[in-house]
């Protein structure tokens, strides 16, 4: 059986059929002047939840003052006001120094809870140089301020701050863990506006990093009792 093949002619001429199609494609183009926009929303919402800028200064005091370590340095009555704080009642560790460390290269707070006799002096003065910079101190109490009701005894120090600089008095005879607590806020309030000075590699010294307190040591203590 033959199959007879009937091929149909196009309609259109080869001219006509690339002017069609030429007029299609500069359609197209005309159309595709400007690119589609890729939908990466989601890369927006990844960044904005991933990417934080800060300054370095920021940053460091955050977590200097988000992390402070006390070091044990407890020498009177004021220790058991300081025990009070630290307990489940007011809780220092919501401020993230419930870690005493027993070295003072560990740590970076001092609390002075306590009065101080001038036999005593030259350990808790050791005590001091060997706790890590940056380092801050906590003067807690009236002993601890200007002597207390001890200032005029011969063996009493009348305040932590004939031996080395207090960044923050906590007045009181004891204070209660109310008070230390705010001195805590005032510590970490001083410590968010230090200034952090950076030498990067390449300079003519090593890599260091320093701190301005931006707040001096001379302050006088509060006049107690």
């Amino acid at each position: 059986m033959e199959i007879e093949n009937q091929i149909e002619a196009c309609p259109c001429s080869d001219r006509d059929l690339d002017t069609t199609e030429g007029a299609e494609i500069e359609s197209m183009k005309a159309n595709c002047a400007t690119a589609v926009q890729d939908p990466d929303k989601w890369l927006d919402e990844e960044i904005k939840r991933n990417i934080l800028l800060t300054t370095v200064d920021w940053a460091v005091d955050w977590a200097r003052r988000s992390a402070l370590w006390t070091t044990i340095c407890f020498p009177a009555c004021c220790a058991f006001e300081f025990i009070a704080t630290a307990a489940s009642r007011f809780d220092i560790s919501r401020f993230g120094m419930e870690i005493l460390r027993a070295s003072p290269r560990q740590a970076d707070l001092m609390i002075t809870a306590g009065t101080l006799t001038w036999k005593m002096a030259p350990q808790v003065k050791r005590i001091y140089d060997q706790m890590a910079e940056p380092k801050w101190v906590i003067a807690m109490g009236a002993c601890a301020c200007s002597g207390g009701i001890f200032a005029n005894s011969y063996a009493v120090v009348p305040g932590y701050n004939r031996l080395f600089p207090v960044d923050v008095y906590v007045p009181g005879c004891p204070p209660r863990p109310e008070g230390l607590l705010y001195g805590i806020k005032l510590l970490q309030q001083k410590i968010a506006k230090d200034h952090v000075g950076l030498k990067l590699p390449g300079s003519d010294s090593k890599y260091q990093i320093k701190v301005n307190k931006s707040v001096t040591n001379s302050e006088n203590p509060p006049n107690t009792p």
